[in-house]
């Protein structure tokens, strides 16, 4: 009889260490699902370019909300690339908003046509806003709010730059240096309006690419201070566009990503091109040979 309770005593220790281990293993098993869903849905929230041969140079691509500014002199290819950009974004499905504070729209619709991008069809089902803005306009209306407020930095930027009547997830602006320029020496306010402008973004969810003209990389080592310049620390993220002067006299383009806040980045100067039929292409290569980035 003894014996009998003791076999029947194991069989329920074995029992319950069984239900244990089986809970365990559940638990694992759905602590780990929730990784992998966690995963995909960061993986989501992130936004891939599409511009061949870039993306590799990030790590599972831009958050969301995050602000990069795109740097480069004339004729570097910032343009190109943030039309590129605008398209690929098009054909995922994203809502995106173009301004430009310089070209009007029918040379940057003329443009993507050069490259074989139909940028019409994107318009026409809502995924694709191409729209001319004065800068004049935006630092008007932006002292008119200060001047509301009495001088404080609470002014909404809504009415200033997004149009109520569109909400994008992708924005491109093209480009800061306009207006910059257009605030005449008012450093403090423009950067008022950048720091509400960067906010309003960030709490909107709203992924934008900001162009801004440089006379020269500052970041290399140059003395010259730009306008705007503090747009630098308060953007998220610096892709620079080269044009690159060789020692032979030949000139061609190259890339780089300065910063990136939260994302691993190859902190490399790659070699880049602009071709016909493909827009925007990055090669898996750095530079060599003797040159000179301007």
């Amino acid at each position: 009889m003894a014996e009998f309770l003791k076999v029947g005593v194991l069989e329920n220790r074995v029992k319950k260490m069984g239900k244990k281990i089986k809970m365990r293993m559940k638990s694992r098993m759905e602590n780990k699902k929730r990784k992998v869903e966690s995963a995909k849905s960061n993986k989501e929230e992130s936004f891939l370019t599409g511009i061949q041969g870039f993306d590799s140079l990030v790590d599972g691509g831009f958050p969301t909300g995050m602000a990069t500014l795109v740097e480069g002199g004339p004729g570097s290819g910032k343009t190109v690339f943030c039309l590129n950009l605008a398209i690929n974004a098009c054909k995922k499905g994203k809502k995106v908003l173009y301004m430009s504070f310089e070209e009007p729209e029918f040379r940057l619709r003329s443009h993507m046509k050069n490259f074989g991008w139909d940028s019409e069809q994107y318009e026409k089902n809502g995924k694709l806003m191409i729209r001319r803005f004065n800068a004049l306009d935006i630092a008007r209306s932006v002292e008119a709010l200060l001047s509301e407020a009495k001088k404080e930095l609470l002014i909404d930027v809504q009415p200033v730059l997004i149009p109520k009547d569109f909400e994008p997830d992708i924005v491109l602006v093209d480009s800061l240096s306009s207006i910059a320029s257009a605030f005449s020496g008012e450093e403090s306010r423009f950067r008022i309006y950048m720091e509400q402008l960067f906010r309003y973004l960030e709490s909107h969810k709203i992924t934008s690419f900001l162009i801004r003209e440089t006379a020269n990389p500052t970041h290399l080592g140059g003395i010259f201070v730009e306008p705007g310049e503090a747009v630098s620390f308060l953007s998220d993220g610096i892709i620079s566009i080269y044009s690159v002067f060789y020692e032979t006299g030949r000139r061609g383009r190259a890339l780089e990503i300065i910063k990136l806040r939260g994302t691993d980045i190859k902190r490399m100067v790659m070699e880049a091109n602009i071709v016909k039929g493909k827009g925007f292409v990055v090669y898996n290569t750095p530079l060599k040979g003797k040159y000179k980035l301007t």
